[in-house]
């Protein structure tokens, strides 16, 4: 049994180097392809936990307004307190923004100093799910002395949407692409058949089962889906870390980050030897159906 197993291995080696240029071409259908299909699985990943990071971050700021009494100012965030899903209420007063504007944007805000402050006390609310966050700023918005309540809901709708539209097209661009290189390869795998429909014939004649006959151009197809998986899977160890590198320290900045490569890039990597392996296989199997007819 295992001698079969390795003679079809053997087979299916013989099979790629005698259709040189065909599979050469096979094998850079599917390493264009799985690129492209590395690409996408990162950026969707990535925008998915941007999404996934800011609505599970949003908090609302709520301000008071200028003209009101420090002792209303705190009866605001008790009543704050008082609203349902609210998990957390921090005062911070406008001198205390525009400290934190001044250590983010430079000293250009040092003219605003003591009386001059433009700002607004607010209180910082935390809900205690993402849900929620839409009913506390309202809720937030009927309570005395509150000027403005605000969760940065245009943004945030704007994020999820991109996120949305990036998963959808991602995937059908994925699908789209999967399908060339399936036909790729079920077009090189047909040649093969071709080039041997005599050997096969004579296979059949002495005995030779259907499953005997179908191993070597199983494996060549998987052969070619995982050769073709080599250049993406070294794109994405080195290219990945570098994009990391250079985009995630300003990100940080805003409170977020990118997926480490630690986590994403062995994911994507066996992802992509998977997929390569699997459209190879599947072309094989199409051709063999359509053309073969054993």
């Amino acid at each position: 049994m295992f001698r079969t197993f390795f003679r079809h291995i053997w087979e299916s080696f013989k099979s790629i180097r005698r259709n040189g240029w065909m599979s050469f071409a096979s094998i850079s259908a599917v390493t264009i392809t799985l690129l492209l299909v590395g690409a996408f699985l990162a950026i969707i990943l990535n925008v998915t936990k941007l999404a996934d990071d800011i609505a599970n971050n949003v908090n609302v700021t709520v301000f008071v307004e200028t003209k009101t009494a420090e002792t209303d100012v705190e009866v605001v965030g008790t009543e704050l307190e008082k609203i349902n899903h609210v998990e957390s209420v921090e005062f911070s007063s406008k001198d205390d923004q525009l400290k934190n504007l001044t250590e983010s944007y430079g000293d250009a805000f040092n003219v605003f100093d003591g009386d001059t402050n433009p700002l607004r006390d607010a209180y910082i609310v935390s809900a205690d799910e993402p849900g929620n966050v839409k009913e506390v700023q309202e809720a937030a918005e009927e309570i005395p002395n509150v000027e403005q309540a605000d969760y940065g809901g245009d943004f945030s709708d704007q994020v999820f949407n991109i996120s949305s539209s990036v998963q959808k097209w991602g995937l059908i661009g994925t699908v789209i692409l999967l399908v060339v290189a399936i036909f790729l390869i079920s077009n090189t795998i047909r040649i093969t058949i071709m080039t041997r429909k005599r050997e096969i014939q004579i296979m059949r004649l002495v005995g030779a089962k259907n499953g005997y006959i179908r191993w070597p151009f199983f494996l060549e197809g998987a052969w070619v889906g995982i050769l073709g998986a080599v250049v993406p899977v070294l794109a994405m160890v080195f290219g990945y870390d570098k994009i990391f590198t250079l985009f995630n320290r300003d990100l940080m900045k805003t409170g977020y980050s990118l997926m480490a490569p630690g986590d994403l890039v062995p994911q994507v990597i066996i992802l992509m030897v998977i997929t390569g392996a699997v459209i190879g296989s599947l072309g094989s199997v199409l051709s063999m159906r359509r053309f073969l007819k054993i």
